[in-house]
């Protein structure tokens, strides 16, 4: 019984993480804890990280689902992802960590924001399955982009 109600806590957290995603490119929900935000790509993520906020167990929807942001997901022990756009890297790391995922669209690739290749933060992932070493990898793609275009 115990299971029972785990699972429905668990489906209306990704029910309301999705009803949040209006507006926002991620929700992140447990029981009535809410958290929102618009920036873009795996910002969110890699700010909530560095922050220290403690994702651990919650259910997220999000606009972009990618390879890293799915490593940074199972870094953080989110338990539910649902995925307007999801890459098939990004879907392979969600299963192989039984990680629940619903999703609308599947594509081979997350691709830049100009249109021309493969995302930057998904070439960095490439060949990496570790989530924290993802993570101190993504943190040195994000400063040398930084320091590129600042």
């Amino acid at each position: 019984m115990e299971d029972l109600k785990q699972i429905i806590e668990i489906n209306n957290d990704l029910i309301k993480a999705k009803e949040n995603l209006n507006n926002h490119t991620i929700a992140l929900v447990k029981n009535n804890v809410i958290i929102v935000s618009e920036k873009k790509g795996i910002s969110p993520m890699m700010d909530y990280i560095k922050d220290g906020v403690d994702l651990n167990g919650f259910s997220v929807a999000d606009v972009i689902v990618g390879k890293a942001v799915a490593l940074l997901f199972v870094k953080e022990g989110i338990k539910n992802v649902f995925a307007k756009v999801i890459s098939k890297a990004g879907l392979e790391v969600l299963k192989e960590y039984k990680i629940y995922t619903e999703y609308e669209t599947l594509t081979d690739n997350i691709i830049n924001r100009k249109g021309t290749d493969i995302c930057p933060m998904e070439k960095t992932v490439l060949e990496i399955s570790d989530p924290s070493y993802a993570y101190e990898k993504l943190k040195e793609t994000l400063s040398l982009l930084k320091n590129n275009n600042g």
